[in-house]
């Protein structure tokens, strides 16, 4: 009877661990509950060769710009117009004024910088290039041409440029051209009004809320800067917990990370828990949700098009070079759904189980977070063309039949998604 009690007490443990990969993650990581404030990691593992005989000889690329300051400038001045007010009527405690020093440490270092590409994500471009090359060296071998697109968001721009920049360092030899123009923005970032409308729908807004209001509470990190609880029932946003949880999570992509923290206010538990609410709307916003009709995704569409169409234009060159597309989060989430790389494409309707059916945002698009097609031949003018995606420079799966994974064959692919593309109408 002890014996099985114990066995049974194992397999409820191990499927916790195993239904809570983010919660195992972030008590190891904080950094990883930052969401799409991650810090670029770099590649996690070694490559599989190509088969026998392949060689790279085409990359295409569509990539997040770096590590960049907060966008809003609320994001920086409420939570500290909040801690300066209490702290003129005597209200903060010791970790509070604490707190309140290093907020302007940080609203000062991004004065006048809301938005802007950080060295970080600069130095994050110009390693991932750099890794590009050698890797897979074939590709940019002699004077072949680089062509690189941007959306007109000066963060994404610099970001191609520090990439560019690098790969000239490599080879001074490659024929670059480069641009950001509201020409390509209908496939570089497109706005599809009808599904922006059918984001918010009732039944996923009050889905969200439901599940924030369960998993998210910074009450306890909110009172621990205050030393009267009536002045913070009256005065203080509720909001301010979410305004230095985003602080901590984007302290990660600038200089001061060097100096300060502010993770050190939250527990781990609330720093996963913070994650949570994030995680999940991600997921309705970009996911193939089907609270909101589980077409998010589809406002990729004329990317994967634009990157099949080049894509087939290119194999018929002899020496293509490799195709950059620089922009943002909201076009690599939704691209990585519509591949449905890694099993992103899921539809999930318990909010709950996206982290144990593996839903985890931070795995996809960290700042600088990229997906690269490589693709080999044995020969020019071989039919048979293989590929493989690499998302931020680690092999990904497709839902596709292959006789050589982690390589597929491109007749495939292209059969399949533009089978799919064809087929989404828009409603």
């Amino acid at each position: 009877m002890k014996k099985m009690v114990i066995v049974v007490l194992l397999c409820a443990f191990a499927l916790g661990i195993n239904g809570q990969p983010a919660r195992n993650e972030i008590m190891q990581n904080p950094y990883l509950s930052a969401s799409n404030y991650l810090a670029y990691r770099g590649p996690q593992k070694e490559l599989t060769k190509a088969p026998k005989g392949y060689v790279p000889f085409y990359i295409s690329h569509y990539g997040r710009h770096g590590s960049r300051y907060l966008i809003g400038e609320n994001e920086y001045t409420r939570p500290l117009q909040i801690l300066a007010r209490a702290d003129s009527l005597g209200k903060l405690t010791p970790l509070g004024r604490d707190v309140l020093r290093r907020v302007r440490m940080i609203n000062d270092e991004a004065y006048k910088r809301l938005g802007e590409l950080t060295q970080l994500g600069a130095e994050q471009h110009q390693q991932i290039a750099t890794r590009m090359y050698d890797r897979f060296p074939e590709v940019f071998a002699g004077d072949v041409c680089v062509d690189a697109k941007s959306t007109v968001v000066i963060r994404c721009i610099l970001s191609m440029e520090n990439e560019l920049h690098a790969l000239l360092l490599k080879n001074p030899d490659l024929h670059i051209t480069h641009d950001a123009s509201e020409h390509d923005m209908y496939y570089m970032n497109l706005h599809d009004a009808k599904l922006s409308e059918r984001k918010h729908s009732k039944a996923g807004d009050d889905a969200l809320k439901a599940y924030r209001e369960k998993h998210v509470d910074n009450s306890r990190v909110v009172n621990s800067l205050f030393n009267d609880t009536a002045y913070v029932h009256h005065n203080v946003s509720g909001n301010l917990g979410h305004y230095l949880f985003k602080l901590a999570s984007n302290l990660q992509s600038t200089e001061l990370r060097k100096q300060i923290t502010l993770y050190d206010i939250f527990t781990r538990e609330e720093l996963y828990r913070n994650w949570l609410g994030q995680n999940a709307g991600w997921y309705i916003g970009y996911g193939f949700c089907p609270k909101n009709g589980a077409t998010q995704p589809y406002s990729q569409r004329n990317l994967l098009r634009k990157i099949i169409e080049q894509a087939d234009s290119c194999i018929l060159l002899e020496r293509p070079g490799a195709t950059l597309r620089f922009g943002h989060e909201t076009m690599v989430l939704p691209l990585t759904c519509l591949l449905g790389l890694n099993g992103y494409d899921q539809q999930i309707d318990d909010l709950e189980q996206l982290e144990s059916r593996g839903w985890i945002n931070y795995r996809v698009f960290p700042m600088g977070s990229n997906i690269q097609f490589i693709f080999y031949r044995k020969a020019f003018g071989d039919s048979d063309i293989l590929f493989k995606v690499l998302l931020n420079e680690d092999e990904a799966t497709l839902p596709l039949k292959t006789d050589c994974a982690p390589y597929y064959h491109w007749a495939d692919f292209r059969e399949h998604y533009l089978k799919m593309l064809n087929a989404y109408k828009g409603e």
